[in-house]
């Protein structure tokens, strides 16, 4: 049997489970892609956005390593929101690390995280990579992809290329109501585009200010999602790029599950992301037999 923790950071909900001392074949069975589709499945699993496995250390320093599957099985590099979850779980269940910071490493490298008194939770996101190679993204590798044109569902658009650790495309909308519509429309396009050999994370936003953003995210390996926390701070990055949004200030993202605070330093060194991060239940389950109750081929 498999113990894990549901937790969701915003709406964006994920399978937690802690696996620093599990067995070689219970560790192999919760990170199969398999049984994290059949888990993340809303109807025929447990139900989320995806698997986030908590692993040993693999950095001098850092007090655990995150692992994430995105609910299609495919693995992603970083989750900003997963990540608050992990710390979370960590802050809560582990007296060894019940501490102010803790370092997590992720396929972005290990970040260092901090919990306030009322629980929200900081995460040094780390430098924002810019340059095509660094997304990536075809074209000229040297070069970054900032407010240029793209066609999507047969209208012109403009996108910004970001990586947090993982690709990012944002696309800024003039009119509000143009964000979850055309999130929900081309997202999908967006996601799969040739100019992304490793898919992306496609983000719809509208600037209200500088100093506050409206955000619908459809995610890499996962679609439409209620908060993604490296959608949120590529996407105030992107700001910043294009003049909408001012370096070193805070920005307020909204998200369909919430509102993120992020702030892209002046120096362009690091960006901080600042959110909360929520317990739902525990429950033990055997992968296996979720697998076999998945829903059938069409």
């Amino acid at each position: 049997m498999l113990r894990f923790a549901k937790y969701h950071g915003l709406g964006n909900d994920f399978l937690v489970v802690d696996l620093r001392t599990a067995g070689a074949d219970t560790s192999a069975a919760a990170q199969d892609p398999a049984a994290a589709r059949a888990l993340c499945d809303r109807q025929f699993g447990v139900g989320g956005d995806g698997v986030l496995a908590i692993l040993p250390p693999s950095a001098p320093g850092s007090d655990a390593r995150m692992r994430v599957l995105n609910a299609d099985g495919s693995e992603a590099e970083m989750c900003g929101n997963g990540l608050r979850c992990v710390v979370k779980y960590l802050w809560e269940r582990d007296p060894a690390l019940r501490q102010d910071t803790m370092v997590i490493d992720t396929g972005a490298g290990p970040l260092r995280c901090s919990i306030a008194a009322d629980g929200a939770i900081t995460v040094d996101m780390g430098r924002p990579r810019l340059t095509r190679a660094e997304v990536p993204m075809v074209g000229p590798q040297a070069e970054r992809c900032i407010d240029q044109p793209i066609e999507l569902g047969g209208a012109a658009y403009r996108v910004t290329g970001v990586s947090m650790g993982n690709p990012h495309a944002v696309v800024f909308l003039d009119e509000p109501a143009d964000v979850p519509r055309l999130a929900a429309s081309i997202g999908r396009e967006l996601e799969t585009h040739a100019w992304f050999p490793r898919k992306t994370n496609a983000e719809f936003a509208h600037a209200r200010s500088p100093r506050e953003i409206d955000l619908v995210v459809y995610e890499r390996g996962v679609a439409l999602t209620l908060a993604c926390g490296t959608g949120a701070c590529a996407t105030v990055v992107a700001a910043c790029l294009t003049g909408r949004s001012t370096a070193g200030e805070e920005v307020t993202v909204h998200l369909p599950g919430g509102d993120l605070a992020i702030t892209y330093a002046a120096d362009g060194s690091t960006i901080h992301m600042r959110g909360p991060a929520l317990h739902v239940f525990d429950g033990d389950l055997d992968p296996a037999a979720v697998r076999r109750a998945t829903r059938p081929a069409r």
